[in-house]
């Protein structure tokens, strides 16, 4: 995703709170309050609480042992011992999708801490100062962008080696240019507003003013924007899954089980079935949630609205 430099100015949060006279407790309280409203969020959260609470307790909320293999119960239908049935080495695939819903979870933030933070860190330098190392920064990041991003990932992956630990830093690393640019276009929105100027007028730092006064003012952008790229990772992840660059058996990761299941979808289809209605499910909620937080927190919207 490229993200150009013409977009409209965008008042940061810390703007609207001063243009409304609205104190920063009961502005948190509203935006709480409307995000509670919509159906949307309240289906995502739903979903994402589900999603948490498999995978931190799913060592201990899983009816039988996902690792457990029983060859005299292989490829069992769906039934009350086995709600989601069996794969091809007997093992239970509804205690396997609850136990794999860790990874998915970290899949999520570990491929947007490291796009997201070394993203900022990029982005931020790069539009306060402007000039060459604007220009060659961004040169940069579309020699990335220039790339499709699954084969910069396979790319990356092939290089360190298949594991889901690489497969989570190659990923990251993929989306890096993303981030780059939207940290860069938001700042160059905000840098020359009256009140960064008092600041620097004021004599405060450089980097003082980018970390206590900018960067503020475009996290809510980049939040709704990790929001939106984390089910992208998780279908990122599962795709190199699916071609045996991710998560190598036995770990139950979604996308690795499709893979491993896969010479069975028409003999037994509930065992490919299953690991993709929980990518699907997973997706949909953060999906939604996102939606939500990109809604509410959208000041364009909330200048519209009076909030």
């Amino acid at each position: 995703m490229s993200i150009g430099t013409g977009t409209p100015p965008i008042p940061g949060l810390d703007v609207l709170k001063a243009e409304q006279n609205i104190p920063s407790r009961n502005f948190t309280r509203i935006i709480l309050r409307k995000l509670v409203q919509k159906r949307s969020a309240q289906v995502g959260f739903a979903i994402i609480l589900v999603l948490v609470i498999c995978g931190i307790f799913g060592p201990w909320i899983t009816p039988h042992d996902p690792f457990l293999i029983q060859s005299e119960v292989r490829l069992s239908p769906p039934s009350l011992q086995h709600p989601f049935g069996t794969d091809e080495q007997g093992r239970d695939l509804f205690s396997r999708i609850i136990y794999g819903s860790r990874y998915t979870i970290l899949v999520m933030l570990v491929t947007t801490s490291i796009a997201s933070i070394i993203g900022i860190a990029i982005g931020l330098p790069s539009a306060y100062y402007g000039g060459w190392f604007d220009n060659l920064v961004m040169r940069i990041m579309d020699v990335m962008l220039g790339f499709p991003y699954i084969m910069l990932i396979i790319a990356i992956v092939a290089v360190i080696g298949p594991s889901l630990v690489n497969a989570m830093i190659a990923i990251g690393v993929a989306y890096i240019p993303d981030y780059a640019r939207l940290a860069r276009s938001s700042i160059i929105a905000v840098k020359e507003e009256e009140y960064v100027l008092a600041e620097r007028a004021l004599g405060a730092s450089d980097l003082r003013i980018m970390l206590r006064t900018i960067l503020p003012n475009i996290i809510p952008i980049i939040i709704i924007f990790i929001s939106l790229q984390m089910p992208t990772a998780v279908l990122s992840a599962a795709a190199l899954s699916f071609l045996g660059l991710g998560a190598q058996p036995p770990d139950p990761e979604w996308g690795a089980m499709m893979v491993n299941s896969r010479d069975f979808l028409t003999s037994a289809t509930w065992v490919v079935l299953s690991p993709g209605l929980a990518i699907f499910v997973s997706i949909l909620g953060i999906n939604l949630f996102g939606n939500a937080i990109r809604d509410v927190l959208d000041p364009r919207e909330m200048i519209n609205k009076k909030i």
